[in-house]
């Protein structure tokens, strides 16, 4: 934790709701400075006080979040990132912004949880606004631990900067920092409302939520995996399922729009505004969508995009003729545009002819009378381009939000805990608990529910193995940030199981795609020569060099000389959470 987050930190204790934004699904109160002796005099205030925690602290994240969860993992290729060889330092940028981030969310949430205790307001508001409270600063621990591992803890902002010992906090021990997210989880739900919520906010079932798969998480930190931990996160999951009042949304890429922002199937989302406040915006499409993508001149993600590893795991490839190409999973679309593929809900001010309106992918990169912007060139860099995270044109935005977007400024929600990862963790703790194959009906059930939505045509699964529930997260939750997480998950107890599929994964780029695109658009005709070098895969860049340490991230650099016991080689200490600490 440099100095600049220690800062950070001073700012958020004595200035309290100086950094407060908004989202339309959330009261506003009149914009002005507040403090923390003034500012919390009524529900409303209360309310209002907790919204930025939903997006301003975490903006610095959203590029490393990216980075680690879809580059590092082989789902997504990003030239000649870091991220993709595996050669991140202390100095990288997006690590330091990410850390910094996380950092930021925790002291924000524990300035707001000391405000939030002398609040004048009704107990029931007040419960609700602690619950979200201390539901976030688990959310932000969850990220920490599973990206830098050993981590300090920091219960109280206002002790250490009295007891001014932030540069001499110890790392704690990864199970020990589980154990304190489990307690300030169990405090959140023992706050948060039943009563399911319709406007994006945290409820008693979305922290639930969590704490299964932290639970599922936690189960292999020794390095075996512990069958009480899987256990209660079977238990956390189920609850969840049966009981939230919560179902999955019939069409996938629904889940994705900005009109379903708040719908069941989002428990956890950063709820991004437009509006005055930079950091209260989502800025994803300029890092993602391709160059003329909206009309704000805010895009240059075209040159990276899905790995070809990625695009073959949904059973399809970038050298299938379109007019052929059998496409059994919709997620695949949802995930990943390619030839041949339109969108109905990107550029509905477009013309596509036939009466029709949307995205025309090759249309979008050689049709200058359908895009003025067209570059003549498709820049995929594997064949295919990002589809999640992605609003569309400003028509789309104001279509799906009723607000217009601005310039590396847009509202669409990013999901970064959904209802079908839940039903997933059930999936997969009880296959875990059973051997590595179950037949148990709870977690067929879970299973069938997310993989049919998808893929209607499969046969029911009557037996599971863990692969099948592997496969599905990875086909599921794709562009979404989470596939890493997944590995580290699995490093604790089977780290040659992770090293051996990284290195077989095709994570180089697939060359001169846009050459046999472009003379398919032109001509109808679908062809390729792989000898002169069109679609062809580079075999040549050695896949990455991955350890058993690669599944842990650096500290910043400069965290490290502030707080040498943040080192490499610095000694974690144990914690027992349950008895240093409370709520």
């Amino acid at each position: 934790m440099k100095t600049k987050n220690i800062k950070y930190m001073a700012v958020a204790i004595f200035m309290g709701l100086g950094m407060t934004s908004c989202s339309d699904f959330l009261d506003r109160p009149v914009e002005d400075n507040y403090n923390t002796e003034n500012y919390y005099e009524s529900d409303a205030a209360c309310i209002s006080g907790v919204n930025y925690l939903y997006n301003s602290p975490w903006y610095d994240f959203q590029r490393g979040f990216i980075k680690v969860g879809e580059v590092l993992s082989g789902n997504m290729y990003w030239g000649s990132s870091p991220y993709l060889n595996f050669s991140v330092n202390g100095s990288d940028v997006d690590l330091i912004n990410m850390s910094y981030s996380l950092w930021s969310e925790i002291a924000h949430c524990n300035t707001v949880y000391q405000s939030l205790k002398g609040a004048k307001a009704s107990e029931a508001v007040k419960n609700q606004c602690v619950g979200e409270v201390l539901a976030w600063k688990a959310m932000a621990y969850f990220y920490l631990v599973r990206s830098f591992g050993d981590v300090p803890i920091v219960h109280d902002n206002s002790a250490n900067l009295a007891a001014g010992n932030y540069n001499d906090l110890p790392k704690v021990q990864k199970a020990d920092v589980y154990e304190y997210i489990i307690m300030t989880l169990e405090k959140a739900m023992e706050l948060l409302p039943q009563a399911k919520s319709t406007t994006g906010r945290i409820d008693y079932y979305c922290a639930e939520g969590l704490l299964a798969k932290v639970y599922l998480t936690k189960a292999g930190v020794t390095g075996t995996l512990d069958k009480a931990d899987l256990a209660k996160a079977v238990t956390y999951a189920k609850d969840v399922v049966d009981n939230s009042g919560r179902k999955l949304l019939p069409v996938y890429s629904d889940i994705f729009r900005g009109s379903n922002n708040a719908s069941d199937e989002s428990l956890y989302a950063w709820r991004w505004t437009v509006g005055s406040h930079w950091t209260s915006q989502n800025t994803l499409q300029s890092d993602l969508a391709p160059q003329g993508f909206d009309e704000n001149g805010d895009c240059w993600g075209g040159w990276g995009g899905p790995s070809l590893d990625l695009i073959e795991a949904y059973g399809v490839s970038p050298k299938q003729d379109p007019a052929k190409r059998i496409d059994k999973d919709a997620r695949r679309k949802a995930t990943v545009m390619l030839a041949g593929d339109t969108y109905e809900y990107f550029w509905r001010d477009h013309d596509l002819g036939n009466g029709k309106k949307g995205l025309d992918y090759l249309k979008f990169w050689y049709d200058k009378s359908y895009n003025a912007a067209a570059t003549d060139q498709c820049q995929a860099p594997c064949g295919g381009t990002n589809v999640k995270n992605l609003y569309g044109d400003n028509a789309d935005h104001l279509a799906e939000m009723n607000i217009t977007a601005g310039r590396m400024a847009n509202a669409l929600a990013t999901h970064i805990l959904r209802l079908a990862d839940v039903y997933l963790v059930l999936a997969e703790a009880q296959t875990l608990i059973d051997g590595g194959t179950t037949t148990n009906a709870d977690a067929l059930a879970a299973f069938n529910a997310v993989h049919q939505r998808a893929v209607p045509s499969d046969v029911e699964k009557t037996s599971l193995t863990f692969d099948d529930v592997w496969k599905e997260r990875r086909l599921e939750f794709a562009g979404e940030g989470d596939r890493w997480y997944d590995f580290v998950r699995r490093s604790y107890y089977d780290v040659q199981s992770c090293i051996a599929e990284i290195k077989a994964q095709k994570r180089n780029a697939l060359y001169n795609c846009d050459v046999v695109y472009k003379r398919y658009f032109e001509s109808g005709v679908w062809s390729y020569d792989e000898a002169a070098g069109e679609m062809q895969y580079d075999d040549q860049t050695a896949s990455p060099n991955v350890t058993e340490q690669s599944f842990q991230l650096p500290f910043p650099t400069e965290d490290v000389a502030l707080n040498p016991r943040l080192g490499s080689n610095a000694e974690a200490v144990h914690e027992d959470v349950r008895n240093t600490y409370s709520y």
